[in-house]
């Protein structure tokens, strides 16, 4: 019996949970009690045993065409071992983008397992490639310090720093930034590797900034200032918080 086991956590098999007892009515012989009988609960699944997740466990089963509505708990011969999370009042994952960490991959010949367990469609898994010399940072005059650098005096919560000031950029490994691909200074919509000004966005004295800091350096700051990033008397739209984001390719 595993009714009221959660999905997930270690030493599983030894948790107490379910029915506390378990009888047999409308016996002949009257009620059958049957709850110090050996109960248990199987930890894994066949597919784990064999396995059908490697190149030799999957020769040893019989795999049938994906017919377009799977029934749960079913092994695919498919990539990937998905694990769905709890739905959204629209009936979505919570959690739809898993990532695979790159010291988790081979050169080559990788094998991902998809595991299904509530009907999902594997047809419809997408598998994306990292870009991670596309390097992008997103600052905003409307965003406050950190929660852990306030206190409360009274009735009165505030800051014991001031907010972030400035925008740092870093290349992995021994990369330097080669080109600047994306300047936004006011109104910044999208997101890495899709930003796009917004209605109110000034950039050209941004941009002239951006790459008199960081072009040919591994790591680079950009100072936050209006002054620094908009010509003055020119910007039109002074009322609106501004955002500053930038997207620079390494190399």
């Amino acid at each position: 019996m595993t009714v009221g086991f959660p999905n997930s956590g270690a030493y599983m098999e030894k948790r107490f949970a379910g029915p506390r007892a378990v009888t047999l009515e409308g016996l002949m012989s009257g009620t059958l009690d049957i709850t110090n009988n050996k109960w248990g609960q199987q930890v894994g699944i066949n597919g784990e045993k064999i396995p059908v997740y490697t190149e030799e466990g999957a020769k040893t089963v019989k795999w049938v065409p994906f017919a377009g509505t799977p029934s749960p708990v079913t092994w695919y011969k498919s990539i990937g071992r998905y694990w769905v999370s709890y739905n959204s009042p629209l009936g979505r994952p919570t959690q739809e983008e898993y990532h695979v960490p790159r010291s988790f991959l081979k050169p080559k010949d990788n094998l991902l397992v998809v595991f299904e367990e509530t009907g999902g469609n594997p047809e419809k898994i997408d598998i994306l490639v990292v870009n991670r010399d596309t390097i992008c940072s997103v600052i905003t005059e409307y965003h406050p310090p950190s929660v852990n650098s306030w206190e409360r005096k009274g009735d009165e919560l505030r800051a014991l720093v001031n907010p972030v000031r400035e925008v740092e950029l870093t290349c992995p490994d021994k990369k330097v930034i080669k080109k600047v691909e994306f300047v936004g200074f006011g109104e910044v919509d999208g997101a890495c590797g899709a930003f796009k000004p917004g209605k109110c966005n000034s950039n050209s004295k941004a941009i002239k900034l951006v790459e008199s800091l960081c072009l040919g350096k591994k790591e680079c700051k950009v100072p936050f200032e209006r002054e620094r990033l908009a010509d003055v008397g020119k910007d039109a739209c002074p009322d609106v918080s501004k955002t500053l984001a930038i997207q620079v390719a390494c190399s």
